[in-house]
């Protein structure tokens, strides 16, 4: 298996994860991590909350729609630009994200036990490295067919 296999299927089983825990309390992963983005910043414009959630942006405008009917966030004006709508955690999804704090708390705990906590520092600095734009768009060959490629020097980090 590849390199971007290996992260699909764990991003799959994570994500599977946190579905079938949030899914008894009414909420989906989308809606978890949009609480979770307005609790660490509140009050972000659509497009800088869809890239903190990575959804497209409509579907970001779905997934607010069904929080403003629940009254988890509000939209608001931009103090700073009038024309511009950002997006704010109320107190009940405020609440709401406090009391699943203890369950994604465990969701992680089992990892950092799975991986041990400097194997955990590694792939999170690793991941973020990836997130940060340090793998090639250039593809090359594996297996028969096209994967991305990386360089060595930072494989051996």
């Amino acid at each position: 298996m590849d390199l971007p296999d290996l992260i699909r299927g764990v991003n799959r089983l994570l994500e599977q994860t946190l579905e079938a825990e949030l899914k008894p309390r009414g909420m989906s992963a989308h809606q978890y991590r949009v609480l979770e983005a307005l609790s660490e910043r509140n009050g972000l414009p659509m497009g800088d909350l869809a890239t903190r959630v990575f959804v497209d942006s409509p579907t970001l405008t779905k997934i607010i729609d069904r929080m403003v009917q629940s009254a988890e966030v509000y939209r608001g004006p931009d103090p700073n630009d009038r024309r511009k709508v950002l997006i704010f955690l109320s107190r009940r999804g405020a609440a709401h994200f406090e009391d699943i704090g203890p369950l994604i708390s465990c969701i992680q705990q089992d990892i950092l036990d799975r991986l041990g906590a400097s194997d955990a520092a590694a792939l999170t600095s690793l991941l973020s490295e990836l997130l940060g734009g340090s793998v090639s768009s250039r593809p090359r060959t594996f297996r028969g067919r096209e994967s991305l490629s990386y360089d060595d020097k930072a494989a051996s980090k």
